[in-house]
């Protein structure tokens, strides 16, 4: 009978193994972070037309736009969506992390943008009359005045939602992409053991969730303590 230690070794050490969740975290971490952007990007510019919209009655065409890409986007898996990615879009892209930084990207800003939109719609309108008292139009009043409080009011709801897309990543492995879930399964498929590859997975992103879920914490803190 194996002993954990002869377990351990099969898994990660023979062959170097452990090279595949190495890869594979850094293939995470890449579409993670470019896909923040993305839909930090595309949540920012939606939820100000939107809000727009609502406030002024004006950007109607761009708002409809925004309201179907809302209702598709948030009322569709995920899952889906990079398939349809993967298989449809860019049927002739080889780059498969390409692809799912856009889907991932597109999907969070669509979350960003509600999330952004309720913190602009959350701002007394005596902001937006004091902008106007001191000679400033709309955009200026949103750039100077607005959106810095929103920022400050979303970012902790923005770092959630960071969290959220770094574990929606791990659907990775339906289009062949070597992400950390999926290097885990090739482990698994070289050893047919599959306790340890996928205890390793869960661990690796328990302890990253829990690094990032402090940092949110302490910078909730931060915000709360400029406040007074």
């Amino acid at each position: 009978m194996n002993t954990f230690a002869d377990k351990f070794i099969q898994n990660f050490i023979e062959e170097n193994r452990y090279m595949y969740l190495l890869k594979g975290l850094g293939n995470t971490f890449i579409i993670t972070i470019f896909a923040v952007l993305i839909g930090v990007f595309l949540g920012f510019l939606v939820a100000i037309i939107r809000s727009t919209a609502d406030k002024t009655g004006k950007l109607k065409v761009l708002d409809l736009i925004c309201r179907v890409y809302l209702t598709i986007i948030r009322g569709t898996p995920v899952m889906i969506q990079l398939l349809i990615m993967f298989y449809v879009v860019f049927v002739n892209s080889n780059n498969k992390i390409f692809t799912a930084i856009m889907t991932f990207g597109i999907n969070s800003g669509a979350y960003v943008a509600e999330i952004v939109r309720g913190g602009i719609m959350s701002i007394d309108n005596g902001q937006f009359e004091a902008g106007r008292s001191i000679g400033f139009n709309y955009p200026q009043t949103m750039y100077y005045i607005i959106m810095p409080q929103v920022f400050k009011n979303v970012l902790p709801a923005l770092a959630n939602e960071f969290i959220v897309l770094l574990k929606e990543t791990s659907i990775c492995g339906y289009i062949g992409l070597m992400d950390l879930t999926r290097g885990g399964d090739i482990i698994r498929s070289r050893t047919y053991e599959a306790f340890l590859p996928l205890i390793a997975v869960a661990i690796i992103y328990l302890v990253i969730v829990m690094v990032l879920t402090s940092l949110v914490r302490r910078l909730e803190r931060r915000l709360r303590a400029s406040e007074r």
